[in-house]
């Protein structure tokens, strides 16, 4: 069975791609590719990222002009087909205004720009993105962004709950999502969010900071492995018949 394909999308101001792509190549051995804003096909891949950075310097919104590059139509696409989609920091507010989220970012609470280190609990792990942590597990994991304030008007917030698409919440030493250590205002402490159908993530922290202990931490690379996981678990039931 061959290695899981997945795609790493790169915009104008994109900074992490490297990052992810050290990961899932030099950590993990998958067969990972970059690709530009400007292709128009994902065809063959079992995954895609978006990864953090700048995308064309944040004019206008975080993630707002890139939402409109060619490859989104490609990313949309995807979506709907169930392949499975990952967008983290500047990649979550690309997803959030290319309409793939709902809700949207605002500047920080105290308008400064974050770069630290977060405490996140997993509330779902039943997913993917989230099958090789364990449901309630604090994980450890760098954040860096000028607008990641998640904000959603008082319906969507109560749907995101009823319907558990918040995955991860910022908590503080104790694991409690408190004020404290909500990094930067996100309502409910919201860190990262699925859509409905459960296979397009957004999530502000970098788990491709915090896969290997060198860093600080590898709390980031069972994100990874289990997102490499599922595509084999897939591709395994799909060579099999669906047994």
């Amino acid at each position: 069975m061959s290695a899981p394909r997945v795609a790493v999308v790169i915009f104008p101001g994109s900074n992490c791609d490297r990052d992810v792509l050290h990961v899932l190549r030099g950590v993990l051995g998958a067969d990972a590719h970059t690709v530009w804003h400007e292709e128009r096909s994902l065809a063959g891949f079992d995954a895609v990222i978006l990864p953090g950075g700048f995308s064309y310097g944040d004019y206008l919104r975080a993630g707002a002009i890139a939402a409109t590059s060619p490859i989104l139509a490609a990313v949309r696409a995807a979506a709907s087909a169930g392949v499975l989609v990952a967008g983290i920091c500047n990649g979550f507010q690309i997803l959030l205004e290319a309409g793939l989220l709902p809700g949207a970012m605002l500047p920080n609470r105290d308008a400064t720009f974050v770069c630290d280190w977060t405490r996140i609990r997993v509330e779902r792990d039943d997913l993917p993105f989230t099958c090789a942590y364990g449901r309630g597990q604090i994980a450890r994991m760098p954040v860096a962004h000028g607008e990641g304030n998640y904000y959603a008007d008082a319906d969507t917030l109560s749907r995101l709950e009823a319907n558990r698409q918040v995955v991860f919440r910022y908590v503080d030493d104790d694991g409690a999502a408190t004020a404290h250590g909500n990094p930067n205002g996100a309502l409910h402490n919201i860190a990262g969010i699925v859509d409905e159908r459960g296979n397009v993530l957004g999530m502000m922290p970098h788990p491709e900071r915090c896969s290997e202990a060198l860093l600080g931490s590898c709390d980031g690379r069972a994100f990874f492995e289990g997102l490499l996981a599922s595509i084999a678990k897939r591709a395994h039931s799909v060579a099999g018949g669906g047994r």
